[in-house]
Formats: structure tokens, sequence, C-alpha cells
């Protein structure tokens, strides 16, 4: 299940190196979601079953805080991506994380790092 929805600060164009590649994604741009708050873009993410993925922190925070079991979010923390390597970044993470995806799950990604957090988050 290969179904992101990219977050406004990730390059667009990462969608269409993506749907080349035969994932089913979509970019908030494209469905007139760039201006959206992050409850509306998680929301959409889990009516379509869909994994966030984003810059933004605030999305793992309000899982959290939200004691929600979803959607998953894979939160970038490597500044500057441009989208080919956003394209190639997902296509390297995602076969090791798509479990836990499909399950529920917060996954950070750093430059040296891969962290997989399941859903939901209880005892913090």
């Amino acid at each position: 299940m290969k179904r992101p929805l990219l977050d406004q600060g990730l390059p667009r164009s990462s969608a269409a190196l993506l749907r080349a590649a035969g994932w089913d994604v979509i970019h908030v741009a494209e469905i007139a979601m760039s201006r959206s708050d992050d409850e509306e873009i998680l929301r959409r993410a889990r009516t379509e079953t869909r994994v966030c993925v984003t810059l933004d922190a605030d999305f793992h925070a309000r899982i959290v805080t939200g004691r929600e079991s979803g959607p998953s979010v894979i939160r970038v923390r490597k500044e500057g991506l441009d989208a080919v390597a956003l394209a190639e970044l997902l296509q390297a993470i995602w076969g090791g994380i798509e479990d836990a995806l499909a399950d529920g799950a917060m996954v950070t990604v750093t430059e040296r790092s891969v962290r997989v957090r399941r859903l939901p988050v209880v005892g913090d």
C-alpha cells in the first residue's frame, strides 16, 4: 500500500515521480488543500487510508495528544530535499516501514536514522 499524501512544503513534483513508479500519491496542492490546517489534512488521510508525509512536527503532536491510532505520519527531518531526492528517500525507506504504516505508526526520518513508533502512543 503506497498511498502517501504529501504535505505543503514538500516538492509537488515528487508526486509525479512517485506516480511514474506506480505509487498512488497525492500532493495537497493537487487537491486544493495547500492552505488547509493540519487537522483537515490528517482527516483527509484517515478517510482515504493514506500516509501523511510532512516536514511539520505538529502532525506527530496531534496524533499523540489525540491518542489517535491513525493515520500514519512520516515526518521528514531533512531540509531542502528536491523532488528527486524526496521520491528516492520514500522509495528507499517504504519497504522497511510498510507493515508499521499499515498498522498505524509515526515515522521520523533523519540524516542518520528511520525511527518508527506504533500508534496509538500511550504512557507518555
